[in-house]
């Protein structure tokens, strides 16, 4: 298991195109892939690999994630994932 803390930079966060685009390259992956967010109130964690499920995760920009990867490519999962993410995510 190997984990990673990136911050959100997109101003609009992960809005349909970008969670699409987010859960498109961890599906490449055959590693479990997991996002955990903290709030004041709660801990929400969302299926990376489900667009339902991180949108339903409500990750606006400046939170940060703690993406979390599980299996035998955890490692290039968890490179690649929080690169796309400090890169904009295609923004």
């Amino acid at each position: 298991m190997v984990n990673g803390k990136v911050r959100i930079k997109n101003p609009t966060g992960l809005h349909l195109r970008r969670a699409g685009l987010f859960c498109k390259t961890a599906m490449q992956f055959g590693s479990k892939i997991t996002i955990h967010k903290k709030t004041k109130n709660e801990d929400v964690t969302a299926n990376a690999k489900s667009v339902l499920s991180v949108l339903g995760a409500c990750i606006k920009s400046g939170d940060e994630i703690t993406i979390v990867c599980v299996g035998t490519d955890e490692e290039a999962a968890l490179k690649e994932l929080v690169q796309l993410v400090e890169d904009g995510l295609g923004e």
